[in-house]
């Protein structure tokens, strides 16, 4: 059984309560009466009411430093308190609107007209409380979501890396000394695959997390040659594997963001690269200075297929896959994750291609 309203009427005059008392009873509302600003002071915390009607003229404590009262603390100043006053000049409106009052109902009272603007405030009301609470809610699931990336972090990432480097370290040792038949040096190499891919997974689920998060980040110039060099070192494996042939200028423009996620950026670009440019992949990277904008644009142009319009669209929406076959497996976060990261640092990603003539993957940050 879902728990009536409960309205706390203020006023000193007990014909007013009569009256508000049968209106508010007849149409399913509970009521609490105080009878002047300290009582309600008083009885707020115990009876923790939905709406306050509160008289503008008492003793002891009047409505409009009533409401000021309960507006300063932090327990009541989110329940709604409509004024009860026969006086209605201007000024007097707008002191009780300035105090934190959200509505006004003259004397004598009309039910229609009081029992219309009690209903809107009490459903505003209650719409704001499931607000807070999914607001709760949403901040214990990211806190919950923040101890499990660290879990994952800690718990999945540390043995893996041992599981991939004993894996890499095996199959060197086997091919230099010729241990294993083909068969099973395809095995071990699959191995080491699955767990690379493993790693690229559990990095792109955490960056996710991360950049969702509103913290601060410490941008510093960039040295963009340097950053391409270490993108290129994580990804050693994958580039000796396919044969790709990667050109890079001598210089880049400088720029002032955050590192690790620059980094991010180039290696979800090239790594797609790899995967879906040509036989064997030829990427070339770039970049240009939009004066007109105060950006630098990087780019990474590849050998492959290119994209259609459509496909064009559905790029950076979060784990869509535009390729199904066999050998460029993923999970669809990368460049959505680089989309956010772009937003994050003032930026913005694109792409340009056409159906046969390769495609441009691009993100420009402010050129500071």
């Amino acid at each position: 059984m879902n728990k009536k309203p409960l309205i706390l009427i203020v006023d000193d005059t007990l014909k007013n309560i009569q009256v508000l008392g049968s209106i508010l009873l007849e149409h399913e509302y509970d009521i609490h009466v105080a009878r002047d600003g300290q009582q309600a002071l008083d009885a707020i915390d115990t009876i923790n009411p939905d709406l306050i009607l509160l008289d503008v003229i008492m003793p002891i404590l009047d409505g409009f430093e009533t409401c000021r009262r309960l507006k300063a603390n932090a327990k009541t100043k989110h329940i709604p308190v409509i004024f009860l006053t026969a006086k209605t000049t201007d000024e007097d409106m707008l002191k009780g609107f300035e105090l934190g009052g959200i509505d006004y109902v003259t004397k004598p009272f009309s039910s229609v007209v009081l029992l219309a603007r009690v209903n809107t405030q009490i459903k505003l009301y209650q719409l704001q409380k499931k607000m807070q609470e999914y607001t709760i809610e949403l901040e214990q699931r990211n806190q919950q979501l923040d101890a499990f990336s660290r879990t994952v972090a800690h718990d999945l990432k540390n043995p893996l890396n041992t599981v991939i480097g004993y894996s890499d370290e095996l199959a060197e040792i086997c091919i230099q000394d010729n241990l294993l038949d083909d068969e099973l040096r395809l095995q071990l190499n699959l191995v080491a695959k699955a767990g690379h891919k493993m790693e690229d997974i559990i990095t792109s689920l955490l960056l996710f997390a991360k950049t969702s998060k509103d913290d601060v980040i410490d941008k510093q110039p960039l040295n963009m040659s340097n950053i391409i060099k270490q993108v290129q070192e994580r990804l050693i494996y994958a580039i000796n594997g396919c044969n790709a042939e990667i050109t890079i200028p001598d210089n880049f423009p400088t720029v002032i963001s955050y590192g690790p996620w620059v980094e991010e950026i180039w290696a979800n670009y090239i790594s797609n690269g790899l995967k879906y440019g040509g036989y064997p992949p030829k990427l070339e990277l770039g970049a240009d200075i939009i004066e007109d904008d105060n950006m630098v644009r990087f780019w990474i142009k590849d050998n492959g297929q290119g994209l259609s319009t459509e496909a064009q669209a559905k790029l950076f929406i979060p784990f869509t896959r535009l390729h199904t076959n066999a050998q460029a497996e993923g999970h669809g976060l990368g460049l959505s994750i680089i989309q956010q990261i772009a937003e994050r640092l003032n930026g913005k990603v694109g792409v340009e291609s056409e159906v046969g003539q390769g495609s441009t993957f691009y993100f420009s940050l402010p050129f500071e």
